[in-house]
């Protein structure tokens, strides 16, 4: 067994062990974040079953998209901060988008989605800690900003995504996936939007969040490592 089977098959039992114990079942995806990591590292976690992967930096990304090209069925997702000039290469090689934190951002994906593709799926960013060092809309401005990307064509708002600031202790963890996962609640209480994806947890607190509802994890380390700084 290598040492990506052995991690692959640890973030597994986690994420299951997660679910069961409080009550769910199979509705959680693992999101592999392979920033940083060769294609040879994607192709070995492919051949495990893995095919949704993260990336953060585009050239990387559309490097290993390019590489692995013969893997029709892997499914691309750009979880880190988008430029204005990187809006067209984002839209055209990638199946979602994880960080959208602005409508011009938004309506540029939607006018630059190439005919023929599926939309394009979309979580919006809340900077759920109000932390200044991240990206993300406020609660407050969540509700204006949803209604208006879910009427862009060729995109479709998916869900929220938030990163939390880091915490060790497992209580203290839960509440800003409480928080994150309420205002997806009542956002689709109060509107007709229909969301089906969370996109929050990582390596240190997916336990956390999927108690509070998470419906996708992204998870770097525990699978692949420590990062590879570029």
């Amino acid at each position: 067994m290598t040492d990506l089977q052995r991690c692959f098959n640890d973030v597994i039992a986690r994420i299951q062990q997660a679910e069961h114990a409080c009550n769910r079942q199979g509705d959680v995806q693992l999101l592999a974040v392979s920033k940083t990591k060769p294609d040879s590292m994607i192709r070995e976690a492919y051949s495990l079953g893995q095919k949704h992967f993260g990336e953060n930096y585009l050239q990387e990304a559309l490097d290993k998209i390019a590489q692995l090209s013969d893997l029709t069925d892997l499914c691309w997702h750009f979880i880190g901060p988008i430029q204005s000039n990187k809006t067209r290469d984002i839209a055209s090689h990638f199946h979602w988008v994880h960080s959208v934190d602005r409508l011009k951002i938004a309506r540029r994906l939607s006018e630059q989605r190439p005919e023929g593709l599926p939309p394009l799926n979309i979580c919006l960013q809340v900077n759920i800690s109000g932390e200044a060092s991240k990206s993300g809309i406020t609660l407050a401005e969540l509700p204006d900003l949803a209604r208006e990307i879910a009427s862009l064509p060729a995109l479709k708002l998916r869900g929220l995504m938030a990163i939390p600031a880091p915490e060790t202790d497992p209580s203290k963890q839960r509440a800003p996936f409480h928080t994150l996962a309420t205002a997806f609640r009542q956002l689709n209480q109060e509107s007709d939007l229909q969301m089906d994806t969370l996109s929050m947890g990582m390596t240190g607190d997916l336990e956390a969040a999927i108690y509070e509802g998470a419906t996708m994890v992204r998870i770097g380390t525990a699978l692949f490592g420590a990062r590879n700084y570029l």
